[in-house]
């Protein structure tokens, strides 16, 4: 049986990811074989030195306006073009409502249900919740709600949010992103082999996966498996 892995490198507070996941899911819709795609998705901060919270006073425009050294007419069309791009993938920016801050405690989280198989259903939610809906990804309870949400245990995803779990792992995608060149985020790779960087549209990823398919993925020997019938 071949199967395929996709690392995915990503942040939450970055618009073109969640249109990169979108993209991805269309690509994926078509990919014949989809079911033999293992997906994960690794920590990427935009901007580790980022406060727990920004200052709510400086709107989206004029933090990126002093960002990209642009006056904030120009940042606002850009926010604007963003916007048009992701309500054509059925997104819904609302950068007025967007709440910057540091995202290390919500990648902290999809470490945790990774092993929880959950990853991408905390993923999506995170997204939407930061880009839509204005929660800031440094509330440790708004984190708990939204793992809730999706079928975490909400103890569980307390507890992992009250110490340092999962800190070194997040460090250590973003360290091995360092090692592969990875300046800037969504970026996949596949098959451990072929990197794709930036949210492409749906057809070059699926031309990726099918490269990748035919040349990178590995054979997984079937184990004893059990059915409705028997062992």
């Amino acid at each position: 049986m071949k199967t395929l892995r996709l690392d995915v490198w990503s942040d939450i507070a970055c618009p073109w990811c969640y249109i990169g996941k979108r993209h991805l899911e269309k690509a994926l819709e078509i990919f014949p074989h989809r079911d033999a795609v293992e997906i994960v998705w690794r920590a990427f901060e935009l901007d580790p030195s980022a406060p727990q919270l920004a200052d709510p006073a400086i709107s989206y425009a004029e933090r990126l306006a002093t960002k990209y050294r642009m006056d904030v007419q120009t940042a606002q069309g850009r926010i604007d073009q963003m916007t048009a791009v992701a309500a054509k993938d059925g997104l819904d920016f609302r950068f007025d409502r967007v709440r910057p801050g540091n995202t290390f405690d919500a990648h902290r989280l999809l470490h945790w249900a990774h092993e929880q198989h959950k990853q991408d259903a905390l993923k999506e939610r995170l997204l939407r919740a930061y880009m839509t809906e204005g929660q800031a990804m440094s509330d440790r309870e708004g984190l708990v709600r939204l793992a809730k949400e999706v079928d975490l245990d909400e103890a569980a995803a307390r507890e992992v949010l009250s110490a340092d779990t999962y800190a070194k792992e997040v460090r250590a995608d973003e360290s091995l992103a360092g090692e592969l060149g990875i300046s800037g985020v969504p970026f996949f790779v596949m098959g451990g082999r072929l990197g794709v960087s930036g949210a492409q549209p749906a057809e070059v990823l699926l031309g990726a996966l099918e490269h990748a398919w035919n040349n990178h993925a590995v054979e997984v020997p079937e184990g004893a498996v059990c059915g409705p019938d028997g062992c």
